[in-house]
Parts: C-alpha cells; sequence; structure tokens
C-alpha cells in the first residue's frame, strides 16, 4: 500500500503513513532532547553525554566492578568499560583492586570527578530511564519487543551498542577550531623599480 494518496490536489496520508509519521515524530523529540544534552555537557564541562551519566551513578556509590556498574547504567560491559577508561584518563575516576576479591576492579570517583558534577547539567539518559519507569510493565514489554522488531528490520543489531554519543566530541571540536594553515600566495608581484644612473 502507498503510504501518500492524492486527495483533492494535495497529498494525503494513508492509516500507515500516519502511522510511521506518529513514530518518526516521536524518535526525533527522543533524539533532539538527548542530543540537547549532550551538546550541554560537551560545552559545560568538556566530556560527553555518556560519560558523565556514569559519573552521576557513581555519584551514589562506588561500583565493585565493570559488570556491576553495566548493569547501573543498563548497558553492556564492553561499552561502559570504554567510558570509564576516558574518565581515568581524564582523573575523573580511579580504579582499584576489590578489596573483597582480588579479581574485581572497583571503580570510584576521585575529588576532580565529584567537582565536575557540582557543575554538571542534567542527564539526558537519566531523563529517559525516568520516562521509561513511568509506563506500565505491559507498557514496556511492547515496547521492547516493538524497538527490537525495528532494530531488525533495519539490520543494525550486530555487535554491542555503545552509550550514546560516546564518541569523544571535544577532541573532534578541538581540530576543527584549529586555523588552517596560511597558502602562499601564487600571484607573481610585480618588482619594485630599480632607478639606474644614466
Amino acid at each position: 500500500m502507498n503510504r501518500v494518496t492524492r486527495a483533492n490536489g494535495r497529498r494525503a496520508l494513508t492509516h500507515e503513513g500516519a502511522d510511521v509519521r506518529t513514530v518518526m515524530d516521536a524518535l526525533r523529540r527522543i533524539v533532539r532532547a538527548l542530543r540537547l544534552s549532550a551538546r550541554a555537557s560537551e560545552a559545560r564541562l568538556g566530556i560527553s553525554s555518556a560519560q558523565l551519566f556514569v559519573l552521576h551513578q557513581l555519584a551514589h556509590g562506588d561500583a565493585s566492578s565493570i559488570d556491576e556498574l553495566a548493569a547501573r547504567t543498563l548497558t553492556h560491559q564492553s561499552s561502559v568499560s570504554v567510558v570509564v577508561s576516558r574518565l581515568a584518563e581524564r582523573g575523573l575516576v580511579v580504579r582499584r583492586t576489590s578489596p573483597h576479591d582480588a579479581r574485581r576492579t572497583a571503580i570510584a570517583l576521585t575529588a576532580a570527578g565529584r567537582a565536575l558534577l557540582r557543575k554538571a547539567p542534567e542527564v539526558g539518559q537519566a531523563r529517559l530511564i525516568t520516562g521509561l519507569e513511568r509506563l506500565t510493565p505491559s507498557q514496556r514489554r511492547a515496547l521492547a519487543s516493538q524497538l527490537t522488531a525495528l532494530v531488525r528490520a533495519l539490520e543494525v543489531g550486530n555487535g554491542e551498542p555503545a552509550m550514546f554519543f560516546e564518541e569523544e566530541p571535544s577532541r573532534a571540536r578541538a581540530r576543527r577550531r584549529q586555523p588552517a594553515p596560511r597558502r602562499r600566495s601564487s600571484a607573481v608581484r610585480p618588482r619594485a623599480s630599480v632607478l639606474r644612473p644614466a
């Protein structure tokens, strides 16, 4: 069935097209809210929204392992491990051998990490999780099933998903801000005339 039909010389959406439009609008609003949150985090703190989300989770208490932190951030172990490594490089978190299990690495905020959080904006991922928790259990199950079906239809289900907007935007922006090297003009400058005695 065509998604768009002609009616009185104007384009009119079919029921199928209207449903697609509703889904697209909903996704646009969600992505926009997350992107605005990511930009605010980058502009104010110089870190990604994913890194800020992890810092917020650690503010509620140290994580005894990467597995625990992955569970608290509702993401995959490998994805949160990348974020923790970047935070550790900036001195915002510290990794220590767990006192209860030498095979585990505990993660905690540093003084610099806590200071950064005091001026942090709202975390988009936390807002999204709060919204999902407001749904009824049956609504969440239906949404999970439908989104999983959409991922399959888009054929984008390979690999573990990274955390939202974890792409080191600050470094990319810093590269863009660097002035471009000046090009030497290829124009031939006229030589100054030299007066010679007759």
